[in-house]
């Protein structure tokens, strides 16, 4: 078996009879940082499911923390990835520090009769203070911030230690100053947290972290380049996903992308 933190070989998912992802290759080594990038319905979505031990391909193989799906408890699995979806469906009134103390039993909500051990209570006291939130870990849910759950979130996933952290869109819904914030906040993680391999999700450059190691194009379920991210995020292959023109710049550890303005006949 590989000592990749992730891999996937010859990945292909159908749905209804359709074809959505075409033979998709991936490996993530600890402690690297990568972006899935491309337009939506490109299939980056799907393929963090399969990372996430949420699903099954249809054909191929799909390796997570050295153990293979369909061959291992997912439920076990899954204790050991840290997940970052903007979209958590928290109803209750809890703080902040709930939110991160539900990351160690993997469960929306507090768990009745469940109290955390001590030691829990200190990781997430300093998981809080590492994601900003030192003054507001007693905020609770619905008067939070976009920016401010964000981060709660991130610091819930990282409350049981997990190898692999998944994003999916995390700066969804936010303002810009809490986007640079809560990219603040993953770039930090880097260096706290360096064995921790990363993916996460987005179709706009000026989401991914300055710590982004590694990306890969998607279009139609298809790759059209993976690798070193100063090798992929491209100008060229750019355009080609989003069949449009478009300039990439990279400044100040940074991307950025806009449409090639059009010449006056």
């Amino acid at each position: 078996m590989s000592d990749d933190v992730l891999r996937l070989d010859g990945v292909s998912f159908r749905r209804n009879g359709r074809e959505i992802l075409h033979g998709i290759d991936l490996q993530v080594g600890a402690g690297e940082h990568w972006a899935l990038l491309g337009p939506n319905g490109a299939g980056k979505s799907t393929i963090l499911g399969f990372c996430g031990a949420q699903s099954h391909p249809t054909s191929g193989t799909v390796d997570v923390l050295g153990r293979r799906l369909g061959r291992v408890d997912l439920q076990e699995l899954r204790r050991h990835i840290g997940h970052v979806n903007p979209r958590h469906p928290i109803r209750s009134d809890l703080t902040a520090f709930d939110v991160v103390l539900t990351g160690f039993t993997g469960t929306i909500e507090r768990m009745m009769r469940w109290e955390p051990t001590d030691p829990q209570r200190r990781r997430a006291a300093e998981l809080v203070a590492l994601v900003g939130l030192g003054d507001r870990g007693d905020a609770h849910w619905p008067t939070m911030s976009q920016g401010e759950r964000g981060r709660s979130l991130i610091a819930r996933a990282l409350a049981a230690s997990p190898a692999l952290l998944l994003l999916d869109e995390p700066t969804t819904g936010l303002d810009v100053a809490a986007r640079e914030q809560l990219l603040e906040t993953i770039d930090d993680l880097s260096r706290s947290e360096p064995e921790v391999a990363s993916v996460l999700v987005t179709h706009h450059l000026e989401e991914l972290p300055e710590s982004t190691t590694h990306a890969m194009v998607i279009s139609d379920g298809r790759v059209l380049a993976a690798g070193a991210v100063a090798d992929v995020v491209t100008s060229e292959t750019i355009s080609a996903a989003f069949r449009h023109p478009i300039d990439v710049a990279h400044d100040g550890g940074r991307w950025s992308a806009r449409a090639r303005r059009r010449l006056a006949v």
